[in-house]
């Protein structure tokens, strides 16, 4: 019995929206897979959604996450400052980032190669979850071992999203809490500088 242990490095956001749509993007500029993006999508009535952008991405994050139906669709991503646009099949998302606030300037005061090391994700899973709800490790499926490490977080201040063609209405707090994994995303709209750790206990 083996371990195959992937890492991605890049970004996380989270938004909701007040059609009561939720939306989390990863934005991967270095993955086992080459640079891509992904977007995972909760409906108002529960129906998780993924995009992404080839067959053998959507097979892996299908394969460690949970949804309810998965597309393999062009994902681009195209950031401007503070500006961040998204294209994903039927999805159409414009969010801006503001100022980091205390947590996101105590994330970024921690040493990198610190805060990339499973032990910075373990101890922080608790504070994590006090101050944001979220948290830093667990398992989305048997075999699956999960963990994140931060070092960077922003407020989304504005957003505007629209779905087949449908406006998701104004800026909105992620909740209820999506479903996709083990934890959900902060309860306030706001963009992560993340390493994704993913491993499975395989034959």
């Amino acid at each position: 019995m083996g371990r195959q242990r992937l890492t991605f490095d890049g970004w996380i956001a989270a938004v909701g929206t007040g059609s009561g749509t939720r939306v989390v993007v990863g934005h991967w500029p270095r993955s086992p897979f080459g640079p891509f993006s992904d977007v995972m999508l909760e409906r108002p009535d529960g129906r998780r959604l993924l995009l992404a952008p080839t067959a053998r991405t959507t097979q892996y994050i299908a394969g460690v996450y949970h949804f309810d139906e998965v597309r393999t669709a062009p994902v681009r991503v195209h950031r401007r400052e503070s500006v961040w646009d998204i294209a994903a099949g039927p999805l159409e998302l414009r969010f801006r980032v503001g100022r980091p606030a205390a947590l996101g300037m105590a994330l970024r005061a921690v040493p990198r190669p610190l805060a990339r090391r499973p032990l910075w994700a373990a101890v922080a899973d608790l504070p994590a979850r006090l101050v944001t709800g979220t948290r830093t490790r667990g398992s989305s499926r048997p075999g699956y071992r999960q963990w994140y490490s931060a070092d960077g977080l922003w407020p989304i201040i504005a957003a505007d999203a629209s779905f087949d063609g449908t406006d998701l209405g104004p800026l909105a707090p992620v909740a209820p809490p999506v479903r996709f994994g083990f934890g959900s995303a902060p309860a306030t709209a706001a963009l992560v500088r993340v390493l994704s750790t993913v491993e499975h206990a395989g034959a």
